[in-house]
């Protein structure tokens, strides 16, 4: 189970810094990378500032390895819902199901962290995955556990190369994932990891925020 939840092993009570509209998790076209924190599982995906085409970026280059990058916050999402990131890829991972622990690796992925307060035990995770052949839009349980859930935002090559914007009502994955009411997120992650399948895979991660409706 080891990339089962990221922080599942890890929680901390939380740094909050919401504001009413907007909650900036990350920074990286201005080259911050305060307070994001390392985690390892297999190896090291190595993580480095890059500018690519003008803009800055985290570049994340993965070979048969599976470590992130993480950020504790505090954010309601009865206030702000809604994830917003940019991110791009090189290349995919081809051939793994992505339904099966051969197979659970991804080229890029933000993860949204909840860690239960005092019950760390329920350490829930919504992954937003870059899949290689499912269905944008479509939805799994992670095959190490079913407190993890999946769902590709991107899938296959066609805007591979390219910087892509993404936006996603977090609150209404969370019911949709687990049939209940999310408390508040307690960190959001990053991590590009081929430790499953042997692979080499490089992503590019932009700017991460929560704002309103």
């Amino acid at each position: 189970m080891k990339k089962l939840l990221l922080c599942a092993a890890i929680w901390l009570p939380a740094l909050s810094w919401a504001g009413d509209a907007r909650v900036d998790i990350a920074h990286f076209s201005l080259g911050d990378l305060n307070d994001w924190q390392k985690k390892s599982f297999v190896g090291e995906t190595h993580y480095a500032l890059e500018n690519t085409h003008g803009q800055l970026a985290l570049r994340a280059d993965s070979n048969a390895a599976a470590s992130g990058r993480y950020r504790e916050v505090s954010v309601d999402l009865n206030k702000t819902p809604i994830l917003n990131w940019t991110w791009k890829i090189k290349g995919l991972l081809t051939g793994n199901n992505e339904r099966t622990r051969a197979g659970d690796d991804y080229p890029a992925r933000v993860y949204v962290i909840f860690s239960g307060g005092v019950l760390f035990w329920r350490t829930r995770a919504i992954n937003y995955v870059w899949s290689n052949h499912q269905p944008v839009g479509s939805r799994w349980p992670n095959a190490f556990t079913d407190q993890a859930h999946m769902i590709a935002i991107e899938s296959g090559p066609e805007r591979i190369g390219q910087w892509i914007s993404e936006r996603r009502d977090v609150r209404a994955d969370y019911r949709l994932a687990f049939g209940e009411e999310p408390g508040r997120v307690d960190a959001v992650a990053i991590m590009t990891d081929t430790d499953n399948t042997g692979a080499t895979a490089t992503a590019w991660y932009g700017d991460i925020w929560f704002t309103k409706e």
